[in-house]
Protein backbone atom coordinates (compact mmCIF):
# COMPACT_ATOMS: atom_id res chain seq x y z
CA UNK A 1 0.00 0.00 0.00
CA UNK A 2 0.96 3.78 -0.73
CA UNK A 3 2.49 5.22 2.30
CA UNK A 4 0.42 8.10 1.83
CA UNK A 5 -2.81 5.80 1.90
CA UNK A 6 -1.49 4.21 5.21
CA UNK A 7 -0.93 7.79 6.68
CA UNK A 8 -4.67 8.44 6.19
CA UNK A 9 -6.02 5.65 7.34
CA UNK A 10 -4.26 6.19 10.64
CA UNK A 11 -5.64 9.60 10.58
CA UNK A 12 -8.58 9.11 10.23
CA UNK A 13 -8.77 6.67 12.80
CA UNK A 14 -7.08 9.08 15.25
CA UNK A 15 -9.71 12.06 14.61
CA UNK A 16 -12.06 9.10 15.28
CA UNK A 17 -10.77 7.97 18.79
CA UNK A 18 -7.39 9.86 19.55
CA UNK A 19 -6.50 7.96 22.32
CA UNK A 20 -7.87 4.33 22.97
CA UNK A 21 -7.44 1.62 25.29
CA UNK A 22 -7.46 -1.52 26.23
CA UNK A 23 -10.78 -2.94 26.67
CA UNK A 24 -9.84 -5.31 29.47
CA UNK A 25 -9.91 -4.27 33.06
CA UNK A 26 -7.85 -3.87 35.36
CA UNK A 27 -6.44 -2.33 38.19
CA UNK A 28 -2.55 -2.68 38.15
CA UNK A 29 0.46 -4.42 35.93
CA UNK A 30 -0.27 -7.87 37.82
CA UNK A 31 -3.90 -7.91 36.76
CA UNK A 32 -3.34 -6.56 33.39
CA UNK A 33 -0.58 -9.42 32.64
CA UNK A 34 -3.50 -11.91 34.08
CA UNK A 35 -6.60 -10.58 31.98
CA UNK A 36 -4.21 -10.95 29.03
CA UNK A 37 -3.11 -14.41 29.70
CA UNK A 38 -6.92 -14.92 30.34
CA UNK A 39 -7.81 -13.60 26.80
CA UNK A 40 -6.47 -15.98 25.27
CA UNK A 41 -9.11 -17.14 22.49
CA UNK A 42 -11.33 -15.31 24.62
CA UNK A 43 -13.39 -12.27 24.55
CA UNK A 44 -12.28 -8.76 26.51
CA UNK A 45 -16.32 -9.15 27.78
CA UNK A 46 -16.34 -12.86 28.88
CA UNK A 47 -12.90 -11.93 30.68
CA UNK A 48 -14.11 -8.84 32.11
CA UNK A 49 -17.28 -10.81 33.87
CA UNK A 50 -14.97 -13.35 35.81
CA UNK A 51 -11.95 -10.72 36.54
CA UNK A 52 -14.41 -8.21 38.18
CA UNK A 53 -14.84 -10.52 41.84
CA UNK A 54 -11.04 -12.58 41.18
CA UNK A 55 -9.25 -9.11 41.06
CA UNK A 56 -10.50 -7.84 43.97
CA UNK A 57 -9.27 -10.74 46.16
CA UNK A 58 -6.25 -11.94 43.79
CA UNK A 59 -4.50 -8.28 42.82
CA UNK A 60 -0.91 -9.44 43.37
CA UNK A 61 0.92 -12.54 43.25
CA UNK A 62 1.43 -13.41 46.52
CA UNK A 63 -2.37 -13.42 46.63
CA UNK A 64 -3.13 -15.32 43.55
CA UNK A 65 -1.05 -18.05 45.09
CA UNK A 66 -2.95 -18.09 48.07
CA UNK A 67 -5.86 -18.22 46.52
CA UNK A 68 -4.84 -21.59 44.67
CA UNK A 69 -5.48 -23.00 41.58
CA UNK A 70 -8.37 -25.35 42.53
CA UNK A 71 -10.06 -22.02 43.01
CA UNK A 72 -8.89 -20.28 40.42
CA UNK A 73 -9.76 -22.70 38.16
CA UNK A 74 -13.18 -22.74 39.38
CA UNK A 75 -13.58 -19.47 39.35
CA UNK A 76 -12.55 -18.93 35.49
CA UNK A 77 -14.35 -22.25 34.60
CA UNK A 78 -16.89 -20.47 32.49
CA UNK A 79 -14.06 -19.46 30.02
CA UNK A 80 -11.55 -21.12 27.10
CA UNK A 81 -8.91 -23.01 28.45
CA UNK A 82 -9.89 -22.13 31.80
CA UNK A 83 -7.59 -25.50 33.24
CA UNK A 84 -4.08 -24.35 30.79
CA UNK A 85 -4.88 -20.69 32.05
CA UNK A 86 -5.27 -21.61 36.18
CA UNK A 87 -2.13 -23.64 35.77
CA UNK A 88 -0.10 -20.70 33.68
CA UNK A 89 -1.43 -18.00 36.22
CA UNK A 90 -0.07 -19.82 39.63
CA UNK A 91 3.22 -20.88 37.69
CA UNK A 92 4.01 -17.21 36.51
CA UNK A 93 2.89 -15.90 39.85
CA UNK A 94 5.33 -17.92 41.70
CA UNK A 95 8.05 -16.68 39.18
CA UNK A 96 7.42 -12.92 39.67
CA UNK A 97 7.52 -13.91 43.22
CA UNK A 98 11.00 -15.44 43.01
CA UNK A 99 12.50 -13.56 40.31
CA UNK A 100 11.43 -10.42 39.95
CA UNK A 101 10.24 -9.26 43.47
CA UNK A 102 6.53 -9.75 42.30
CA UNK A 103 6.85 -7.15 40.08
CA UNK A 104 5.80 -8.12 35.95
CA UNK A 105 8.98 -7.32 33.99
CA UNK A 106 9.52 -4.76 31.84
CA UNK A 107 11.85 -6.37 29.59
CA UNK A 108 10.72 -8.54 26.53
CA UNK A 109 12.45 -11.37 26.53
CA UNK A 110 11.16 -11.18 30.25
CA UNK A 111 7.97 -11.45 29.71
CA UNK A 112 7.49 -14.19 27.17
CA UNK A 113 9.74 -16.70 29.79
CA UNK A 114 6.40 -16.55 31.86
CA UNK A 115 3.78 -19.40 31.72
CA UNK A 116 1.34 -18.63 29.02
CA UNK A 117 2.77 -15.34 27.68
CA UNK A 118 3.83 -15.17 24.12
CA UNK A 119 4.81 -12.76 21.83
CA UNK A 120 1.05 -10.61 21.55
CA UNK A 121 0.70 -11.13 25.03
CA UNK A 122 3.88 -9.21 26.12
CA UNK A 123 3.53 -6.72 23.10
CA UNK A 124 0.25 -6.29 24.43
CA UNK A 125 1.26 -5.66 27.99
CA UNK A 126 4.60 -3.38 27.03
CA UNK A 127 2.02 -1.21 24.81
CA UNK A 128 -1.32 -0.61 27.21
CA UNK A 129 0.11 -1.13 30.45
CA UNK A 130 3.43 0.82 29.99
CA UNK A 131 3.04 2.66 27.05
CA UNK A 132 5.65 1.22 24.59
CA UNK A 133 5.01 2.15 20.80
CA UNK A 134 5.00 -1.49 20.31
CA UNK A 135 2.68 -3.68 17.88
CA UNK A 136 0.89 -6.91 19.40
CA UNK A 137 -0.61 -9.34 16.34
CA UNK A 138 -3.95 -10.83 17.47
CA UNK A 139 -6.48 -11.91 15.17
CA UNK A 140 -8.10 -9.15 14.75
CA UNK A 141 -4.54 -7.44 13.35
CA UNK A 142 -3.86 -10.10 11.72
CA UNK A 143 -7.12 -9.95 9.70
CA UNK A 144 -7.74 -6.47 9.41
CA UNK A 145 -4.05 -5.49 8.28
CA UNK A 146 -4.13 -7.84 5.49
CA UNK A 147 -7.40 -7.32 4.74
CA UNK A 148 -7.26 -3.89 4.01
CA UNK A 149 -4.04 -3.70 2.45
CA UNK A 150 -1.68 -2.31 4.97
CA UNK A 151 0.63 -5.65 4.45
CA UNK A 152 0.42 -8.65 2.49
CA UNK A 153 1.85 -11.58 4.50
CA UNK A 154 0.74 -15.27 5.55
CA UNK A 155 1.84 -15.47 9.23
CA UNK A 156 1.54 -13.70 12.35
CA UNK A 157 5.15 -12.57 13.14
CA UNK A 158 6.00 -11.39 9.45
CA UNK A 159 2.33 -9.79 9.72
CA UNK A 160 4.11 -7.71 13.01
CA UNK A 161 7.79 -6.98 11.20
CA UNK A 162 6.00 -5.33 8.17
CA UNK A 163 3.51 -3.42 10.27
CA UNK A 164 6.16 -2.28 12.54
CA UNK A 165 7.89 -1.40 8.86
CA UNK A 166 4.81 0.37 7.41
CA UNK A 167 2.89 2.38 10.42
CA UNK A 168 3.91 5.69 10.43
CA UNK A 169 6.31 6.04 14.20
CA UNK A 170 3.69 8.70 15.47
CA UNK A 171 0.83 6.26 15.38
CA UNK A 172 2.61 3.42 16.39
CA UNK A 173 1.62 4.18 19.83
CA UNK A 174 -2.30 3.72 19.35
CA UNK A 175 -1.80 1.62 15.99
CA UNK A 176 -2.54 -1.75 17.94
CA UNK A 177 -5.61 -0.33 19.97
CA UNK A 178 -6.97 1.23 16.25
CA UNK A 179 -6.81 -2.09 14.61
CA UNK A 180 -7.95 -4.18 16.67
CA UNK A 181 -10.84 -1.92 17.33
CA UNK A 182 -11.65 -2.08 13.84
CA UNK A 183 -11.92 -5.48 13.38
CA UNK A 184 -14.09 -6.15 16.14
CA UNK A 185 -16.44 -3.79 15.40
CA UNK A 186 -16.60 -2.82 11.76
CA UNK A 187 -13.85 -5.03 9.94
CA UNK A 188 -15.32 -8.23 11.20
CA UNK A 189 -14.49 -11.96 9.80
CA UNK A 190 -17.34 -12.74 7.96
CA UNK A 191 -19.46 -9.92 7.84
CA UNK A 192 -17.86 -6.81 7.82
CA UNK A 193 -19.76 -3.84 8.09
CA UNK A 194 -18.73 -1.67 4.85
CA UNK A 195 -21.01 0.67 4.26
CA UNK A 196 -19.94 2.38 8.18
CA UNK A 197 -16.25 2.18 7.56
CA UNK A 198 -14.24 5.31 7.84
CA UNK A 199 -11.60 4.05 5.45
CA UNK A 200 -14.05 2.51 3.03
CA UNK A 201 -12.61 5.00 0.07
CA UNK A 202 -8.84 3.63 1.45
CA UNK A 203 -9.65 0.34 1.77
CA UNK A 204 -8.09 -2.14 -0.77
CA UNK A 205 -10.38 -5.42 0.11
CA UNK A 206 -11.39 -6.51 -3.08
CA UNK A 207 -14.83 -7.77 -1.74
CA UNK A 208 -16.45 -4.93 -0.28
CA UNK A 209 -19.65 -5.29 0.32
CA UNK A 210 -20.16 -1.00 -0.07
CA UNK A 211 -19.74 0.62 -3.35
CA UNK A 212 -19.20 4.71 -2.66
Amino acid sequence: MDSKKVELIFEKFKQSNPAPKIELNYTNDFTLLVAIVLSARTTDISVNKITKELFSITDTPEKMLGFGQSELRKCISSIGLYNSKAKNIIGLSKILIERYNSKVPTDFDDLVSLPGVGRKSANVFLNSGLGIPTLAVDTHVFRVSNRIGLVKEKDVFKTEQSLLNVVPKKYLLYAHHWLVLHGRYVCKAQKPSCETCIIHDLCEFECKRYKV
